[in-house]
């Protein structure tokens, strides 16, 4: 059932409004007529607003739910079950009330006419505009089911990219985090301490003592003006951000450094090959698969040299070629894809270097762990031992007086 909104007019003229449960638009205005009620607008609760607060305040559809969704209907249409039941069962199959309640309004709108990619559509944070680009096209074509199969995989891949690099990268920051948590604490709390003891005994320190004193005496006395500054500097850093050209200025800088360029790279060709590989599979055309890819690549730079890879397309030249003027994919890319042109095979050559990008990302992703790491350790030891370091100065200092 879905809950619709609606206004109506009762015997005597006056205006009613309110929300029902229904299964389509047509028996919701059934039960109003019922009620002697005369139907003016009957809508899906929410659905006009749905880029409003109410939408944008519900969690998102996480990566699994996302592909089981997918992967069920696609099974349903497969085994020939018409659309909105096999939406409906979806719905009912849902572990969370937020994702079955979205369902039903997509099934709503469908009862009511709309094709699913433009119901998809009204949810962008749960089916980026790349899932009812393909999903219209499945319709098109009559290749619904297996439109929506290759989206279950591309989602499942995505997810499962993503968590390779959230994982590869969790341990260093959570490192990072408890050591800095740490050396905060030595310095806030334990040296004032021992350093009261010096200074009772007006003993002329060494100067890494006086550099950790004076440290730590910033900390204790401007740490909160040291954080409000660095939540300006935040602040001004997300604001520059935002601004394209300068964003479009670092995206390019970022692939030229030695490991970092090179994973992020990795990471959206990936991106790239996967889409385009199921864009063009699914039957759009080129320029607009182009488009939607391009929309799929984070990195501003490698984004704009898709868009005008896109415009020599325009002008009849190869996929391949068109790109390689940038100078910026990988060329074992340009060769698949050349070789997809030459054969008729673009989508399963893209597949292919989708998947070879992939397995270079989890590569190099382990290499950047491995040495990260041991950075790390070393470096928080380091400031670990100078600390103690600074302590034990003057105690031994202070033994060689007294001896």
């Amino acid at each position: 059932m879905t809950h619709y909104r609606f206004e109506a007019l009762d015997d005597s003229g006056q205006k009613e409004q309110g929300t029902l449960e229904a299964d389509s638009p047509r028996q919701a205005r059934t039960m109003l007529r019922s009620r002697g009620l005369s139907p003016i607008r009957v809508r899906v609760e929410s659905m006009v607003a749905g880029t409003g607060l109410g939408h944008w305040t519900q969690r998102r559809f996480s990566g699994r739910e996302r592909v089981l969704i997918l992967r069920q209907l696609a099974v349903l249409l497969g085994g020939g079950v018409p659309l909105d039941e096999a939406l409906a069962g979806v719905a009912a199959e849902a572990d969370r009330e937020g994702v079955r309640h979205r369902l039903l309004k997509v099934r709503a709108e469908v009862v009511a006419g709309s094709p699913l990619a433009q119901a998809l559509g009204q949810f962008p944070r749960d089916f980026p505009s790349l899932y009812p680009a393909l999903v219209a096209a499945g319709e098109k074509s009559g290749r619904l089911a297996w439109v929506l199969e290759r989206l279950a995989d591309y989602a499942a891949a995505q997810d499962h990219l993503s968590g390779k690099v959230l994982g590869a990268l969790a341990y260093p920051i959570v490192l990072m985090g408890v050591a800095t948590a740490i050396v905060l604490f030595l310095m806030g709390s334990v040296v004032p301490q021992v350093v009261g003891v010096f200074a009772s005994n007006h003993q002329t320190l060494p100067i890494l003592t006086r550099v950790l004193i004076f440290l730590s005496e910033g900390i204790r006395h401007w740490g909160i003006w040291g954080l409000a500054g660095m939540g300006v500097l935040a602040w001004g850093g997300v604001h520059l951000w935002r601004k394209p050209a300068l964003r479009l200025r670092w995206d390019r800088h970022v692939l030229g450094w030695p490991l970092v360029g090179r994973l992020v790279l990795s990471y959206d060709t990936e991106r790239l090959a996967s889409t385009l590989a199921i864009l063009v599979g699914g039957g759009v055309p080129l320029l607009s698969a182009l488009q939607g890819a391009a929309q799929a690549v984070h990195n501003r730079a490698l984004r704009q040299a898709l868009l005008e890879a896109l415009e020599r397309v325009r002008e009849g030249s190869g996929l391949a070629r068109a790109l390689e003027v940038s100078m910026l994919f990988p060329r074992t890319l340009m060769q698949l894809i050349q070789a997809g042109e030459r054969t008729g095979r673009l989508d399963d050559l893209l597949t292919q270097a989708a998947r070879h990008e992939g397995q270079q990302l989890e590569r190099r992703l382990m290499l950047l762990t491995t040495l990260l790491e041991p950075a790390l350790i070393l470096v928080m030891g380091g400031l670990v031992g100078l600390i103690v370091l600074a302590i034990l100065m003057p105690i031994m200092d202070l033994n060689q007086m007294v001896q």
